[in-house]
């Protein structure tokens, strides 16, 4: 890695680091809440009779922890990836090749983007059975976290353009 950063890059960067900070809290936040609604239903259930809402929230949750984790998932480069192939290019074909993935992903990003917020609009009308909560909320996620990571595809593209690599961390080979 180059010993001096570019600023818009150190910029780029703490722009990640901000949104990580949010974001891991949230996602822990969202795993307490959903081990309390469990335990809860399964309490419930048990001893008392079942509290109707609390499988609605436990879905509701389980939808935006997956998604929040999966984005932090694609921060870190934790995502699935073969990654052998471009490894095994000369540099500037290497850089080429994650150039073009990163491209890619962004482009698939940015139509989840507009995708979900059409579904989300779609639904809009639709209420959930228990809580009579507007299906918009539940859905939000999908365009939310779509942006999120295209922010994040775009940084590591301006990353990879200025320095030649990203700092992204790499998963060892196996």
């Amino acid at each position: 890695m180059p010993t001096h950063t570019h600023p818009l890059v150190t910029l780029l960067q703490r722009t990640e680091r901000f949104l990580d900070a949010i974001l891991q809290p949230v996602v822990f936040a969202g795993m307490a809440a959903l081990i309390a609604v469990i335990t809860l239903q399964i309490v419930s259930r048990v001893l008392f009779t079942a509290v109707g809402w609390t499988e609605e929230v436990a879905r509701f949750l389980l939808v935006w922890i997956t998604f929040l984790a999966g984005t932090l998932a694609f921060q870190r480069g934790r995502h699935i990836a073969v990654t052998f192939a471009v490894d095994a290019l000369p540099g500037r074909l290497r850089q080429i090749a994650r150039l073009a993935a990163l491209l890619v992903v962004l482009a698939f990003m940015i139509t989840l983007i507009v995708i979900g917020y059409r579904y989300m609009q779609v639904q809009s009308f639709q209420k959930s059975a228990s809580l009579r909560l507007s299906m918009t909320y539940v859905y939000a996620v999908m365009p939310i976290c779509a942006a999120i990571m295209a922010w994040y595809a775009l940084v590591d593209i301006i990353e990879l353009l200025i320095n030649g690599e990203t700092s992204q961390p790499q998963e060892e080979s196996l």
